[in-house]
């Protein structure tokens, strides 16, 4: 996507010396900065210290942080020692071990000489997949936007809800759940998007970063404030995206997804999910029960960053001193609230029979 006229996308490889170049998500959206990936270490810190985040970019980022592992040091040894580091960096994100996963089944097959070139060409796919899947993803949502619009008075605005970052920032390019509120405003559909702020690492401030970068209408709402805006009509429908969904179709997305699934059912608001069926793990059932949910520190709960009135950027602490904090990362909306699944083969139901029929051949037996 584009910012300030400019196409990036949110991982590359850089000419000169295939080190890899990030967006430093850490610094938006109040600063645009640049960072180089040099060793694999840099890769595992930008993954698990949220340079990066999303659950698609986390995928492309582990792949090229092996990519990186291969130029270093090609041997057996490396290579696993690199796949456990990595693999550590964030427990909730299933793409994380798929992309791991792929890159080294083809690694330990590969001769050690040629593992640097054959794992950089790996990633590259998998970055390449990442952008056709969303961009497929955009126009399979595309279709539930028009249909709405089509049924309200003639250029009526079409609000939707969103939570979290779920747009380029958190994949390769497009997004997920943004990607059909692209194609929608691309397509002279008149949307606007009601932004959550989604605390406590303020994610929401990213998608507006996204969308006025893209000049989609938005607006930028507490986290609490979604409920109240559904009561009154203000609605038409949710899209979220998520980091891990079942096999039957249970959702594990950033926290607070669960109470707006929740809040939509009561007011008979269509809540959608968006997904890169790299996000699929059929070998969990009941995301509840079976997901694990990250806790980050307490101090991302207590603290924010924010500019101060000299224009620098500052990290101030919100709670009393001493005060203990939680900080659970994500929740798990089960399938029964979901109205559809939108995926880059389709839209499905949100049940086990719903992704069988579109994804049969990643089904293991």
């Amino acid at each position: 996507m584009k910012i300030n006229g400019q196409h990036y996308r949110s991982v590359w490889v850089a000419d000169n010396d295939r080190t890899i170049e990030i967006l430093d998500q850490t610094k938006l959206p109040f600063k645009f900065k640049i960072l180089q990936l040099e060793t694999m270490s840099d890769a595992a810190t930008a993954i698990k210290d949220m340079w990066v985040r999303g659950a698609p970019l986390i995928g492309a980022v582990a792949a090229y942080g092996m990519a990186l592992a291969m130029r270093e040091n090609p041997s057996d040894e490396n290579l696993h020692l690199s796949y456990d580091i990595l693999n550590k960096t964030r427990p909730t994100a299933i793409n994380l071990k798929w992309s791991l996963d792929r890159v080294s089944k083809i690694l330990v097959d590969t001769q050690p000489n040629n593992r640097e070139v054959v794992a950089y060409q790996i990633a590259s796919d998998i970055a390449d997949e990442d952008v056709e899947i969303c961009r497929n993803i955009g126009c399979n949502g595309l279709n539930i936007i028009k249909e709405i619009a089509d049924n309200k008075p003639d250029g009526s605005t079409v609000n939707i809800l969103t939570h979290c970052n779920a747009g380029w920032l958190a994949t390769v390019d497009w997004g997920t759940a943004l990607s059909p509120i692209y194609m929608a405003h691309e397509a002279g559909i008149n949307v606007h998007v009601w932004v959550d702020e989604t605390r406590p690492r303020n994610q929401g401030g990213l998608t507006s970063f996204e969308l006025g970068s893209h000049g989609v209408p938005h607006t930028l709402i507490a986290d609490n404030a979604g409920g109240h805006l559904m009561q009154h009509g203000e609605v038409d429908l949710c899209i979220v995206g998520t980091d891990r969904t079942t096999a039957r179709g249970d959702v594990c997305n950033k926290i607070g997804t669960y109470l707006k699934a929740l809040a939509a059912k009561a007011n008979n608001i269509p809540f959608y999910v968006a997904l890169p069926s790299p996000t699929i793990d059929f070998t969990v059932y009941d995301g509840v029960k079976e997901i694990p949910i990250e806790q980050r520190s307490g101090e991302e709960q207590s603290h924010v960053h924010g500019i101060d009135p000299q224009g620098n950027l500052s990290w101030v602490n919100t709670a009393p001193s001493g005060t203990q904090c939680g900080n659970y990362a994500f929740d798990v909306t089960p399938a029964e609230l979901v109205t559809g699944l939108i995926t880059e083969r389709g839209v499905c139901h949100a049940s086990e029979e719903g992704l069988a029929n579109l994804f049969p051949d990643l089904i293991k037996s």
